[in-house]
């Protein structure tokens, strides 16, 4: 399952629009309208409906000591770690570390995971999706 998964990274990422000068950045309407449903049939409720989050300072813990959920959309972290970083994540949520997210592997398809990804890509402004291409 994990080298599946591997696999089915190394093929998202071939297939993701290369950044270039300018935001020349091309996405199957296709794909974005799927991944905008999973989002918002999946994780709005947690991020925001246009993954703007809903916590105003996200890094600040809450009265459990949880950090809120961050926004997706390119003004928090996300973007920091690499694909198969956020792959891994959106599956095995991160509670075994201390965090709130859910494990999604047995709700979602592997394609369904990336689909999210996908969207979600498409919303941050080029240079921070050309740092994130960098990263990967």
């Amino acid at each position: 399952m994990k080298l599946k998964s591997v696999l089915l990274c190394i093929s998202f990422l071939a297939a993701l629009p290369l950044p270039s000068s300018g935001s020349d950045r091309k996405y199957n309407p296709d794909e974005l309208s799927a991944g905008l449903t999973l989002y918002q049939n999946n994780c709005a409720v947690c991020h925001g409906p246009a993954a703007e989050g809903l916590t105003a300072d996200w890094k600040q813990r809450d009265a459990n000591g949880n950090i809120p959920p961050p926004p997706l959309n390119g003004t928090a972290h996300t973007w920091h770690h690499p694909l198969k970083a956020l792959f891994r994540t959106v599956r095995e949520g991160n509670v075994a570390i201390g965090g709130t997210m859910p494990a999604w592997k047995d709700k979602l398809s592997d394609e369904e995971v990336l689909l999210i990804i996908n969207w979600i890509t498409s919303l941050w402004p080029d240079e921070i999706y050309e740092e994130w291409m960098k990263r990967n």
